[in-house]
């Protein structure tokens, strides 16, 4: 089992309210058209959390996610399926179980991302754990099962965990073919906030090889720094979670980021291919020194933690650098270390840069400049040779049009370029059908009422009611 005390991300989620938009056609119009020109995930959590035009976009869960409960018996686990990505909830020393019907063959992989709430009060010891267990309760010891913590940064933010069943000559446990269960416990201390924590669950199956392979990991590769990537920096956003990752390609980039505040990217890596990263926080005026203030996390396919890299801040600039990672190859999952383990297939992998909430106190709490270096090396090598297709389909390969959405900076979840430059045009049109529709039709009722008050009529009693959330504090 690994145990981390870093990882990525934090997520804002808001209270559950109703908000009212009669007093005026025109203010519920205003909320309808904002949550119109939202991008992807973004626009679905508007319109279930009731954000207002200009808050920040909370952690964005997947638009296909399947709401379930997490059962505190395994009798009663609901059943995951193979591709399927779920939403659920964790209580405060909860262990909640899922189901999942495993072949002899396949190899199974589920992470679970636990999402606190904006402002909950976290221990540098909480966090989450997620083990794969067979029908007699015994757990899969196929060294990947994960604990995660919050660490030293102090931030309540998305913590990710995984487990997995490998199939095959060299597993240790869980081979034959049945009922299994996907135990996530939250390990959080006493006098830890008693709020429930969001979840989302990912469950990925990987086929079997069409013949059996080598079973022993590199023991030799090139772990010698690269030169540092040249060229200007370029502007590129990053995401709000691993379903609106911001693709990047080799290259310089430049954002900011708020205390707080996690942002994801995600970028292509074929098989035979190496990956270096750098994240560089840029000075901001103040006066302090934080241990632990920039943490970036590396995360495969299938959201398992591979490696991180972290630094200290004083406002001068600083970097994190990610330690050089072997090339991707299915045999490097035959080995006990988790930075070469995590590079066992080929698909887009996903950078979290998380900046400690602690940093307001001492710089304030507008965003500092953070810079990417990232480049990708090697030549793209053949695939092994799977038995059968994956779930979901495609995340263990690299295809042309990855390629090109890293090149435009597409999102994870709808493929839309994120160039910086003309962002709000972007979602405009990206909006522009439905905006549009609401204001015709808001202009329409308008224009009956205000006839109907010029011939006597009474006014409208109420107006629409929309259910949501009540908008976060940005961080």
């Amino acid at each position: 089992m690994t145990i981390r005390g870093y990882d990525e991300g934090w997520r804002v989620m808001g209270r559950r309210t109703e908000w009212w938009c009669g007093r005026t056609v025109m203010t519920c119009m205003a909320a309808l058209c904002a949550v119109a020109v939202l991008p992807g995930p973004a626009r679905a959590q508007a319109r279930e959390q009731g954000m207002a035009a200009g808050s920040p976009v909370p952690y964005a869960f997947a638009d296909d996610a399947r709401q379930v409960e997490g059962a505190s018996n395994r009798t009663e686990a609901v059943q995951l399926a193979p591709g399927g990505t779920y939403r659920s909830s964790l209580q405060n020393n909860e262990k909640a179980y899922y189901r999942l019907r495993l072949d002899s063959a396949s190899n199974a992989y589920v992470s679970a991302t636990a999402v606190p709430r904006a402002g909950t009060t976290v221990a540098s010891s909480d966090g989450i754990k997620v083990s794969l267990q067979d029908s007699a309760g015994r757990t899969c010891f196929s060294g990947d099962a994960d604990e995660a913590r919050f660490g030293p940064t102090g931030s309540p933010r998305p913590l990710t965990a995984w487990a997995s069943r490998r199939a095959g000559p060299d597993g240790l446990a869980c081979q034959t073919a049945g009922t299994y269960y996907v135990a996530v416990e939250r390990t959080s201390r006493a006098d830890s906030s008693p709020d429930d924590w969001s979840l989302e669950l990912q469950y990925v199956s990987e086929p079997a090889l069409e013949k059996t392979g080598p079973t022993t990991a590199p023991e030799t590769w090139n772990s010698a720094s690269p030169e540092p990537v040249s060229g200007t920096a370029q502007p590129r956003r990053g995401g709000t979670s691993f379903n609106d990752a911001r693709a990047l390609e080799e290259g310089v980039w430049k954002g900011g980021i708020r205390a707080g505040q996690t942002l994801y990217y995600r970028v292509p890596v074929d098989w035979g291919q190496q990956l270096y990263a750098t994240a560089e926080l840029g000075a901001a005026d103040g006066d302090g020194f934080l241990g632990t203030a920039l943490v970036m996390s590396l995360h495969n396919p299938v959201r398992a933690f591979v490696g991180n890299a972290r630094t200290e801040y004083d406002g001068t600039p600083r970097a994190a650098v990610l330690e050089p990672l072997p090339a991707v190859a299915y045999e490097n999952r035959y080995t006990v270390d988790d930075q070469v383990g995590g590079m066992r297939f080929a698909g887009w992998y996903y950078l979290a840069a998380h900046l400690a909430a602690e940093t307001a106190d001492k710089f304030g709490d507008g965003a500092i400049e953070l810079l990417l270096s990232v480049r990708v090396s090697g030549a793209p090598g053949a695939e092994p040779a799977y038995a059968g297709a994956a779930e979901p389909r495609g995340v263990f390969e690299v295809t042309e049009e990855d390629t090109d959405a890293a090149a435009s900076g597409a999102t994870a979840a709808s493929g839309r370029e994120g160039g910086d430059s003309d962002a709000t045009m972007k979602l405009v049109a990206a909006g522009g059908i439905g905006a549009g529709s609401v204001l015709v039709l808001g202009l329409g009722v308008w224009t009956v009422v205000a006839r109907r008050r010029a011939g006597g009529s009474s006014a409208m009693a109420s107006g629409a009611v929309a259910r949501g959330y009540e908008p976060p504090r940005a961080p």
